[in-house]
């Protein structure tokens, strides 16, 4: 019996320890063990910081489980990654992940490069043997083959539009970056590239691939423009080529275009990066090819046009659930801001866009709070170029505890209302209905919203709403003044009257009897 019920305790509560396992981004790729102090790198992945040193010492990169391998030039420390992996240790009574010590790391690391050195030694010896079986005749007819029929623009499987593959977002306009319906500009890719050699360049036995990158890797200025400025009109017109294009030797060459001081090579750079980021299945390639950290650095120090196609690539790139977290890790949230408040037309648009998508995430909005940019988000809502858009943030800000107390901190309630109250003739209907949808989330489960709400006059505005709104902002208006017409109860069991209240005060709160059971009685 003792030694059976042993057994049965084990049995009863080993599901309990599986449902304790760690979620795998909490995992370091390298030491396959919960990080302590995780740092987030170029290419947008977590690892241990320790694991990324000891790689950086020895002049390791490690090819990761999904076949790409991970850029350790910058390393940033995910803060927000540490205090997750934390709350969860907190929440499933599991101690905190300890600390790595370098002996660790350092035969972890050893022991995967001496993995991959006779990984490639099997190859080789694989190779030799094929080799050994075969004729070489055949096999250079195979070769042959391989390289005449190839078609390198091959079909997608689906070739469903960015808008397509968001259908189910809440935006109600244009998903794809501002910058692509520019064709005006000065360094524009229109008519820039001979006539001839667009329709030759593919006529050679190279692929495509290799045309781009060797000449972007050229030392003559003139054929790295020339090279871009035809893969920026490649991308532009087919879904095909920005799925085919989209590899790991051409982001690489591609990086170090993006900082350059030609100015034509640069903007037609970026404006292919736009093009290529725009296919669902590019996103997370393009954010883990170290490309982020340098569209940061345009959007700081770049010229207007170049900051526009910056904004528009991580606006696109953020509609990706997965870079959410990695773009505001590595420092963009702040750039979007100041591009959002004294940029250009498009890279405001876009700026909003991006911030939107990245506020997503809680780490995001709580750097916002952290740099105290809630009530510059608010005092863009007096600009009409942008303000559907900003409010859009808002939501997103007032849909979480640490926004919704920034908010009421910068007097949000007080603002929204102000907009309200001005209707379409300060404000475009989207605008309108944005921010009601704003008020309605920092109305929902707060105990101070009510008092705030009637002391600024917000009673009157809904209720013009609700009568004389947009649909949606009719439904928004309707549901605030549930929550403040709701009947509260005071401490003598009897209604409290807000409306009297906000009239003559608290001291002179008055209170209306309660019905019980009444067939008749009447209510807010």
């Amino acid at each position: 019996m003792g030694r059976d019920g042993k057994f049965h305790h084990l049995f009863r509560f080993s599901p309990a320890r599986k449902k304790k396992s760690p979620p795998p981004e909490y995992i370091c790729p390298i030491s396959k063990s919960m990080m302590f102090d995780p740092y987030v790198v170029s290419s947008g992945q977590s690892f241990e910081g320790l694991s990324v040193r000891v790689c950086r010492d020895l002049g390791f990169t490690p090819t990761l489980s999904e076949g790409s391998t991970p850029d350790f030039s910058s390393m940033v420390p995910n803060t927000a990654l540490k205090n997750l992996i934390q709350e969860w240790c907190s929440g499933n009574g599991l101690e905190l992940p300890k600390q790595p010590t370098f002996a660790e790391i350092d035969c972890i690391v050893r022991s995967l490069m001496e993995t991959r050195e006779n990984s490639n030694l099997r190859a080789s010896e694989r190779e030799l043997i094929q080799g050994m079986s075969e004729t070489p005749a055949i096999l250079l007819s195979h070769a042959d083959t391989e390289c005449l029929t190839g078609n390198f623009y091959r079909s997608s499987s689906s070739e469903e539009s960015v808008v397509a593959n968001n259908s189910s977002s809440m935006l109600p306009f244009a998903t794809r970056p501002s910058c692509i319906s520019y064709s005006s500009s000065p360094s524009s890719c229109s008519g820039s590239v001979p006539t001839e050699i667009a329709s030759n360049v593919f006529s050679e036995s190279s692929s495509e691939e290799e045309y781009f990158v060797s000449r972007m890797q050229s030392l003559d200025v003139y054929e790295q423009e020339q090279a871009v400025i035809l893969l920026r009109k490649t991308t532009k017109a087919s879904v095909e080529a920005r799925v085919a294009l989209c590899s790991e030797r051409l982001l690489l060459a591609m990086r170090q275009l993006l900082g350059f001081r030609y100015t034509g090579v640069q903007i037609n750079a970026l404006a292919s990066v736009v093009n290529l980021s725009l296919e669902k299945v590019n996103k997370v390639k393009i954010l883990r090819h170290g490309i982020v950290p340098l569209l940061i650095d345009v959007l700081k120090n770049g010229s207007d046009e170049a900051r526009e196609h910056a904004a528009g690539a991580i606006f696109s790139l953020a509609m990706e659930d997965e870079n959410r977290t990695a773009i505001g890790v590595l420092g963009a949230i702040e750039p979007l801001i100041h591009e959002l408040r004294l940029g250009t037309p498009g890279s405001r648009h876009d700026s909003a866009l991006a911030l939107y998508h990245l506020t997503f995430v809680r780490s995001n909005r709580t750097r916002i709070v952290q740099l105290g940019a809630t009530g510059v988000l608010l005092g863009l809502l007096n600009d009409r170029d942008v303000a559907s858009r900003v409010a859009f943030v808002l939501c997103n800000m007032a849909a979480s505890d640490k926004g919704k107390a920034a908010l009421f901190n910068n007097k949000g309630v007080e603002c929204l209302v102000d907009v309200l109250r001005g209707g379409q003739e300060k404000h475009s209907e989207s605008t309108l209905e944005n921010c009601a949808a704003a008020l309605q989330l920092l109305s929902d489960g707060s105990s101070k919203f009510k008092s705030v709400a009637m002391s600024c006059g917000a009673l009157e505005v809904l209720a013009v709403i609700a009568e004389a709104g947009s649909k949606r902002a009719k439904d928004k208006a309707k549901r605030i003044l549930e929550v403040l017409r709701r009947v509260e109860t005071g401490e003598d069991g009897t209604e409290v009257d807000w409306d009297a209240v906000m009239k003559t005060g608290v001291s002179r709160m008055v209170h209306r009897p309660t019905q019980f059971h009444t067939a008749h009685s009447t209510g807010f």
